[in-house]
Parts: C-alpha cells; sequence; structure tokens
C-alpha cells in the first residue's frame, strides 16, 4: 500500500488541489492511503515538515512513501508526465 502524507494548512489553494488530485487516485489505488497533517498554528508539526523535506517551508509538502515530492506544481507535473500512477503503485 503506498503511504502519502501531505502536509496543509486551512485556507490554502494549493493544498485544496492537491488534495483533490490525490483523491481522484483512490479511485485507480484503493490501497493508497493518505495522511493529511495540518501545521496550522503548530510550530512543532511545521518545523518537522521543514526539517522532513529539506528546507521546503511552503505548504503542501507531500511524500510518497517517505519519499519528498515537493509542492503542489510538483504533484501535478508528476501526473502530466505519466508517473504519479507508478509511485502510487510502486509499493502495491
Amino acid at each position: 500500500m503506498a503511504k502519502v502524507d501531505i502536509y496543509t494548512k486551512a485556507y490554502c489553494p494549493y493544498c485544496t488541489r492537491a488534495k483533490a488530485l490525490l483523491e481522484q487516485k483512490l479511485a485507480q489505488h484503493p490501497s493508497l492511503h493518505i495522511t493529511e497533517i495540518d501545521i496550522g498554528g503548530d510550530m512543532t508539526l511545521r518545523e518537522q515538515m521543514i526539517e522532513r523535506s529539506g528546507g521546503g517551508y511552503t505548504v503542501p509538502q507531500i511524500f510518497i512513501d517517505d519519499v519528498h515530492v515537493g509542492g503542489c506544481d510538483q504533484l501535478v507535473a508528476l501526473e502530466m508526465n505519466k508517473k504519479l500512477d507508478a509511485l502510487l503503485a510502486a509499493n502495491n
């Protein structure tokens, strides 16, 4: 099962777009497990996100099976280049 962690904040249109794309992928990858980590107001989670992403301080920050994918633009680029499904299916 592919595991996706997505760090988000409320009222973030990029977070909303990334989450919508990942939720669409649930139909193709029913064993996909998505964990949303809301960093809004939690400096500890924000620091964890920055450290884990190697300095990424904007949201969303997305990880697939503990591999840092990047943000919304990078996730959409993976989808447009037909590489996202392979990443999500890697452990199925």
